[in-house]
């Protein structure tokens, strides 16, 4: 097994033979380390292989791994936080970046039609796990040699056989992944950059020096030793490029990757390579800007490759159902790689954390940063502490010590967890995390069994489970004394369009049955949480609503400038005792205000009013605000347009994304200090500078719900939905959380609905059942194999009645020096999720065409150094991929064509900031769904059958004329009818003879009595329960213009708005790969 890492490779992420030298992101050495340089692998999704599964040390459950003597060292930091994850890069770049969609049509050119051959020669045998296995005939009609090391004019390295499983292409049985790309390289006519007669490949035949590794005060890029060699094929008297098929002998070379880099003129003079030597300029008639441009890669459409032959998000998802689901998944092994976020199973806590909780993106680290640095693999979690779990699982155990409160470490304040391990026959106990021994308090002595371990080891929660709570001592209170139940406030924009759109009145109507239906304690009779009214437009009317009134009585405060609550007593009541007063209020608030022609409005002021309330009655609470416009009235936080699509794809694009300073960063930090969460619901006509408005919700553990152009007849059900389920769903308040690990490894950067005052405390204003933090952890040191490595999770926070609690999550992972272990065992979905979050922050302070370039390069990175290190030997023109990962590249191509990371002008930006902000909080079941929905036939089902029918590939090749689908990404839903539908089946669906009679915009299923209608409304009330936030469903007939909205969800095919197939974009990966290989 070579563990040598891309000795031969070219340094990442400098400019690379035949891309025309990166001068974005990755030309120019950055001023610090770029997207990669994760410290670790990703994590997978089957069930770990024999070879991988650690046994525990003991035979019992949940045992702890033995005591480790390194000395604790906490200081040593060799792969720390680095404050900045992209550069920011020169503004010369424009590698990836989108010409006008016109460029891409009439472009019949030989690049685009070589890689159309070198699909369709795509070997795609199956995946085969195991041993290394002899390779499988050709499954192609292109003559291809067997798999061995390409002669040395293709520039390959050798490669080195290892003994782990690999994916080879084998005859169709197998799981894991390996497809054979461009077989023309074999056997048909040679490539470019292959037949040494062609042209040299762009940017090869560099004079210059060669590229040091890039030791611009920055650490190298992963795998780039510093000073590294000159890179393979850069014709340092070398071989040429392995034929990665970017131009044909004669025609001259494109740029970055073998694409134009379009507004470089089309045709040029030679342009001075970065590097020295001469660099082609762009040629006319080669497809652009891989990632993200608009309409990609358009050509004569060669011989069809079966889309069923490349590894499918589908498909996966059905073969792990059928292996774990319905399962019981045990925690009581270290390292343990769980069934996929899609599969139902039950868990077993026996002494590490539910994957409901915590996922990873592999539960396998590298021992030492260099081994992380080499295969980039992020090192995450995602962590969800307040998940719900399902009715055949277990709450959580609440263990109370009384006033002396939690067990814990002296030294690294680790709380008493199934890591500890006990010694001198009960007296001390070893710490997991750090290595300290510690004394064990009196009233927490208990003898040693003959297996050194405790005899109640089973009676207590802490010592034998992964998650449980504590009840926290007054020291862990604000000044030392309990806190008070939290309060709901609910704030409404009584401004001329709410009032006449009728949305005043439906909350108001909503209001009265939502707060019988409060969230409270397990066995409680009512809910503890107070509530509290304020209307408002330029100014704000505060309400008692004490339950000794026979009215209630308002009180304006005008000056918004100087915020203060009129009243302490009567505005936070008890919902149960002031019932009367309060009916009476949200009955005469639309009367009241139906008059207005106020239609300015402020919103600041309102947030400041919740904070000041919460302070006043020393309590943490939320704040619901109904908000329909930008607040122009004259007031602290008064906001002007600021959306200007002049700045959409430039590099100032980013200042579309940031929020105005000043009045909300204050807000926000004044809400994270009281515990004020802002959940914030949205109806706008136009542009608000959501950047802005919606900042501190996102600070704060709050939800973002935005309506556009809300009508109550057709959006008003789906805007109740959400209402209900926020109002209602499980919450904690004021909670600070705090990630420890054990020694050699830490948490650097957190992703989420969150506020860091610091390095290490995550602090939530509210954290509730749907929000996540991803958790990057960096090397500081070497990891054992033995010891593996341990995470502990504990957040302080406010129960709902107002108790003050700890809940602890522990995770153990095992260490491996062997990269094939850290590879089988990546989870893909938490990979994804953990790319979405870093990328939508990055968008804050880098141009988006660097992160398209980054992005792909990581992929290219991570899958390069898989068939580097671990896979055997095979020829170039494969594209070999880990099992864990096949599927990885859909998710990332997915991506790339969110709204965030396309530079699309027709894209609302208020739209493109509510989807990065929601995305920041999102757990890995959400980010899954969002990036691939669920594609669902529902013409051929069995209507009397229990189960939901198996999804389909997202694209438009699965669907037909006479089908009906419903998709669903977790924020929209459609139901396609194709043109040929039956009209039986429109009878049974909509009670109308045919689609002809359907109207345009019917956005609900009428209630009919037979099996389909049934059956179909039950599968949508299912999905809607299931799901964090409602979905409004959407009725689109094939051939309609709506039919565009449904089409941009069917994510394997071409974006919409720009952006690459699922085929293209393996093709392209694949390219870069072999790029990385030579």
């Amino acid at each position: 097994m070579s563990q040598q890492g891309y000795v031969a490779a070219p340094p990442y992420s400098q400019a690379q033979p035949g891309m025309g030298g990166y001068q974005g992101g990755f030309g120019a050495a950055p001023a610090q380390p770029l997207y990669g340089h994760y410290g670790g692998p990703p994590q997978s999704f089957n069930a770990p292989p024999p070879g991988m599964v650690k046994s525990p040390v003991s035979a019992a459950a949940g045992m702890p791994p033995p005591p480790v003597s390194s000395p604790y060292n906490s200081n040593v930091q060799q792969n720390g936080a680095h404050p900045q994850r992209y550069p920011p890069s020169p503004a010369a770049s424009a590698p990836y970046s989108q010409p006008p969609h016109s460029v891409y049509n009439n472009m019949a050119s030989s690049a685009t039609q070589q890689l159309t051959n070198q699909m369709t020669s795509m070997n795609l045998g199956s995946y085969a796990s195991g041993p290394m296995q002899s390779p499988p005939p050709p499954t192609s009609s292109v003559a291809q040699q067997p798999f061995q090391t390409p002669p040395p004019g293709m520039g390959q390295q050798p490669m080195h056989p290892s003994p782990q499983s690999t994916r080879m292409l084998s005859p169709p049985q197998s799981p894991s992944a390996s497809m054979s790309m461009g077989g023309p390289l074999m056997g048909g006519p040679p490539m470019a950059g292959q037949s040494m007669g062609g042209p040299p490949m762009v940017g090869q035949s560099m004079g210059g020096p060669p590229m040091a590794g890039q030791s611009m005060g920055s650490p190298p890029m992963a795998g780039q030793s510093m000073g590294s060699p000159p890179m393979a094929g850069q014709s340092m008297g070398g071989p040429q490029m392995a034929g990665m098929g970017t131009a044909f002998p004669g025609s001259p070379p494109p740029g970055p990757g073998g694409f134009l880099q379009p507004g470089s003129g089309l045709t040029g003079p030679q342009q001075a390579g970065q590097f020295g030597g001469h660099m082609s300029g762009p040629q006319p008639g080669f497809p652009g800007a891989f990632p993200g441009a608009p309409g990609g890669l358009a050509g004569p459409p060669q011989k069809k490759l079966d889309p069923d032959s490349i590894p499918g998000i589908t498909q996966v998802i059905v073969e792990d159902r059928a292996k774990f689901g319905g399962q019981i998944f045990s925690t009581n092994i270290r390292g343990q790689v769980p069934p996929l976020i899609t599969t139902d199973f039950t868990v077993q806590d026996q002494g590490n954390a539910s994957p409901r909780f915590i996922r990873c993106t592999t539960y396998s680290l590298p021992c030492t940063a260099d081994l992380a640095k080499q295969c980039q693999v992020p090192l995450a979690s995602i962590i969800k502490p307040f998940a719900s779990l399902p009715k055949n699982e277990a709450p959580l155990y609440v263990v109370n010590h009384g006033d002396t409160g939690p067990v814990r470490c002296n030294r690294c304040k680790a709380y008493m967890c199934p890591y500890m391990q006990f010694i001198d026959g009960g007296r001390r106990y070893q710490c997991g995390f750090c290595n300290c021994v510690n004394e064990v308090p009196v009233f927490y002595f208990q003898h040693l069994d003959h297996m050194c371990r405790r005899v109640d080891f089973y009676e207590r929660p802490e010592l034998s489970l992964g998650s449980y709570e504590f009840v926290a001592t007054l020291d862990y209170c604000k000044n030392n004394k309990p806190p008070n139940p939290p309060a709901f406030i609910f704030m409404i924009d009584v401004s001329y369009n709410n009032i006449k759109s009728g949305l005043v009145k439906l909350i108001c109507d909503e209001l009265k049955t939502l707060l019988e239906k409060l969230p409270r304690e397990e066995g409680a009779e009512s809910s503890a949480i107070k509530v509290g009214f304020v209307t408002y437009n330029k100014v704000l009317h505060f309400y008692n609503v004490k339950s000794s009134l026979a009215q209630p009585q308002m009180m304006v405060v005008s000056d918004t400038a100087e915020m203060f609550v009129p009243l302490l007593d009567g505005f936070l009541v008890n919902y149960q005792d002031s019932r009367a007063v309060i009916y009476n209020l949200l009955d005469q608030i639309p009367d009241m205000f139906a008059d207005t022609n106020e239609s300015e409005t402020v919103f600041a002021p309102v947030i400041q009013a919740g904070v000041e309330a919460f302070k006043a009655a020393e309590c943490s609470g939320k704040l619901f605000i109904f908000h329909s416009s930008m607040p122009t009235a004259e007031a602290p936080g008064k906001l002007k347009n600021r959306d200007d699509k002049k700045l959409v794809n430039t590099d100032k694009e980013k200042i579309l994304f940031q929020p105005q300073k000043g009045v909300y960063e204050q807000l926000s930090k004044d809400c994270v200090t009281q515990g004020c969460c802002v959940d914030l619901f949205l109806f706008p006509s136009q542009y608000l500078d959501l950047a802005t408005m919606a900042d501190v919700c996102s600070h704060t553990g709050g939800s973002v719900y935005k309506y556009n152009n809300f009508q109550v007849e057709t959006d008003g059900e789906h805007f109740l939905r959400d209402l209900r389920k926020d109002v209602q769903k499980n919450i904690g308040f004021d909670g600070i959380m705090r990630v420890r690990t054990s020694t050699g490894f830490r948490a650097t950067d957190f992703f989420g609905a969150v506020h860091m005052n610091n390095t290490t405390d995550i602090e939530m204003a509210a954290v509730d059942c749907d929000k996540a933090v991803t958790v990057e952890f960096k090397h500081d040191d070497t990891l054992s194999e033995d010891t593996g490595a341990l995470l502990q999770c504990a957040l302080l926070y406010t129960t709902i009645s107002g108790q003050r609690r700890l809940r602890i999550h522990n995770l153990s992972l095992n260490c491996s020096s062997q990269l094939s272990e850290l590879y089988k065992s990546c989870e893909t979905d938490s990979l994804i999720n953990f790319f979405a979050k870093s990328a939508y922050r990055a968008v804050l302070n880098q141009p988006i065409k660097n992160l398209r370039e980054i992005l792909v390069n990581q992929t290219a990175h991570m899958l390069a150094c898989y068939r580097k290190n671990c896979a055997s030997p095979s020829a170039a023109s494969q594209l070999i991929l880990p099992d864990s990962m096949k599927v990885f590249p859909v998710y990332m191509n997915s991506l790339m064509k969110t709204a965030p990371l396309v530079g699309s002008t027709e894209l609302p930006t208020d739209d493109r900031t509510h989807q990065r902000l929601s995305v920041m909080a999102m757990g890995v079941e959400d980010t899954q769904l969002l990036l691939y929905p669920r594609l669902l036939p529902l013409h051929n089902m069995d209507v009397s059958s229990e189960g939901v029918p198996a999804p389909v590939r997202c694209s438009e090749e699965r669907l037909t004329d006479s089908g009906t689908f419903l998709l669903e990404n977790g924020n929209s839903m459609f139901l396609w009818l194709g043109q040929a539908s039956p009209p039986d089946l429109i009878q049974n669906l909509f009670n109308v003879p045919s689609l002809a009679h359907l109207q345009g915009n019917t956005s609900s299923l009428p209630e009919l009595d037979n099996p389909l209608s049934k059956k179909v409304r039950s599968i949508i009330s299912d999905l809607l329960d299931k799901r964090p936030n409602s979905m409004k469903l959407q009725i689109v007939r094939q051939r309609d213009k709506p039919e565009m909205m449904f089409r941009q969800f069917l994510v394997e095919d071409k974006g919409l708005h720009g952006g690459a197939s699922y085929m293209d974009f393996l093709c392209y990966v694949h390219r870069e790969i072999r790029q990385l290989l030579t």
